[in-house]
């Protein structure tokens, strides 16, 4: 049975580092970085008597979270121990949420080729991270380092809703736009502060019996995870095929290779034994806390996006551009505030600024130029005081320097020459320079009418305006 005949099902379990500067139970740092064990306290390395002291932050953080995915934020949750023994976790558990979580029960939509799909949110918990084991290091030793335990995170558990692997990496960028909107998390893949687990199952399409689910862990690019999920379904299917079952196993996806490999099976998974954390009562939060914690969200990228359609009349593919970041996108509607013409304003932000920032890896918060700034170059290109060619000589020097356009433009002399009496001598001259090109435009050959322009604009050192000159041009050629 081919694969065509195989339907993919997906879960994900997304680990969000929240942007807190001090760790969920103590007061340690959570820098990224460092020297190893340097952002640690007594708790984070396990010592006996140690108590945790819950981070207020992480708590209203996870609200709005829980807000903007449209769950269910539980007024009452429990704290729980995950009993496993491992290097990288000194106290021998994990403090987490498991029985009782903060948040459940929402949604996150999505665009796919199909349509809009709402994706059911199963639960987000808070929990704390483990360290970091570094194998191999030390002349063949494995070292531990802990500056990372404790660090606060967020799982957010979806339902096996996804359909393909393109869905995946669609509900994976859509959650980590939301969360860096919300300014909970950075979204950094590589530094490991937005991760996830894939569970992958497959069963026949025109049924609804769930296959045996494995899973990916080891996933750490959009890219890598569209890898591994496609290759786990192909394998899969070719499991079942040969006649054979799928066993649950745990499987580490290699970069390399392209494909996933067995980490540990079902049997060897570990009872982690959850009880209620004798060191922290249940967690109450007031019904009022949470109705203010929904005043402040911020409108979500695709709410945002919806509105720039909608009132600013942009293409759907400009708004999308605009949206994905939250920063650029407060920027933009700064500008709007200066300069009303959306689309000429998404122009500019889609092809100068753009090319500018992917150049020079400038973050939208270091901008030296002001949204002022910006609006009266683009109303000197309107006015035809300089033309669009060199706006972008002067763009260039404004994105570097953050002088005021006005200052470059006269400085370089970049200033367009609008009044028609000083450019009529040109066009007279270089009409008596080509009076065969005359004669052929005024038989017939209108096409001629470009050439003449341009040798006009190649008099002037292109500081003419082209409206002008056509205009005259054209004026002239006809008599």
């Amino acid at each position: 049975m081919p694969l065509s005949d195989f339907q993919p099902v997906i879960g994900l379990e997304v680990h969000a580092q929240l942007l807190t500067r001090s760790k969920i139970f103590s007061g340690a740092s959570t820098e990224f970085g460092g020297q190893p064990n340097a952002h640690t306290q007594a708790l984070c390395v396990g010592l006996p008597g140690a108590l945790p002291v819950l981070n207020e932050a992480v708590v209203q953080m996870a609200i709005r979270t829980g807000l903007a995915l449209d769950c269910r934020v539980n007024e009452t949750s429990e704290w729980s121990r995950k009993q496993y023994f491992y290097p990288d976790m000194p106290k021998g558990y994990q403090i987490t949420q498991y029985e009782f979580p903060i948040c459940e029960h929402g949604k996150l939509v999505i665009d796919t080729p199909r349509g809009e799909r709402a994706i059911r949110i199963r639960r987000i918990h808070m929990e704390e991270d483990a360290g970091k084991s570094v194998h191999d290091a030390g002349g063949g030793l494995s070292l531990v380092d802990l500056n990372r335990a404790g660090t606060p995170l967020l799982e957010i558990v979806s339902e096996p809703d996804l359909r393909t692997a393109d869905e995946a990496v669609e509900y994976l960028k859509s959650l980590r736009e939301v969360l860096m909107y919300l300014g909970v998390n950075d979204g950094n893949l590589e530094e490991g502060s937005f991760r996830c687990d894939a569970n992958v199952s497959v069963m026949k399409k025109g049924t609804e019996v769930l296959g045996t689910r494995c899973e990916l862990k080891n996933l750490n690019s959009f890219r890598f995870i569209k890898q591994a999920i496609e290759y786990e379904a192909g394998r899969q299917v070719e499991v079942l095929e040969a006649g054979q079952q799928v066993d649950q196993q745990t499987r580490l996806f290699d970069p390399q290779r392209g494909e996933t490999r067995p980490m540990r099976s079902k049997e060897e998974a570990q009872d982690y034994r959850y009880f209620p954390d004798p060191d922290l009562p249940p967690l109450h939060v007031a019904r009022a806390r949470i109705d203010q914690a929904r005043l402040t969200l911020p409108e979500l990228p695709r709410a945002r996006r919806a509105r720039y359609v909608a009132a600013l009349k942009l293409p759907a593919y400009d708004a999308g551009v605009l949206t994905a970041s939250q920063a650029l996108a407060d920027f933009f509607e700064k500008c709007l505030a200066e300069y009303a013409d959306a689309k000429k304003l998404s122009n500019w932000f889609m092809g100068e600024l753009s090319r500018l920032v992917n150049e020079k890896g400038t973050r939208v918060a270091d901008f030296k130029f002001s949204p002022a700034q910006l609006a009266a170059l683009m109303k000197a290109v309107d006015g035809s005081v300089i033309s669009g060619s060199s706006a972008k000589e002067v763009f260039a020097e404004m994105f570097d320097t953050g002088r005021a356009p006005e200052e470059i433009i006269a400085e370089k002399g970049l200033a367009q020459v609008s009044d028609a009496s000083a450019i009529e001598p040109l066009i007279d001259q270089v009409m008596a320079d080509n009076a065969k090109n005359v004669e052929s435009y005024r038989a017939g050959r209108t096409q001629l009418l470009g050439f003449f322009v341009g040798q006009v604009m190649k008099e002037t050192g292109g500081a003419a305006d082209p409206r002008v000159v056509n205009e005259r041009v054209r004026e002239l050629l006809s008599r």
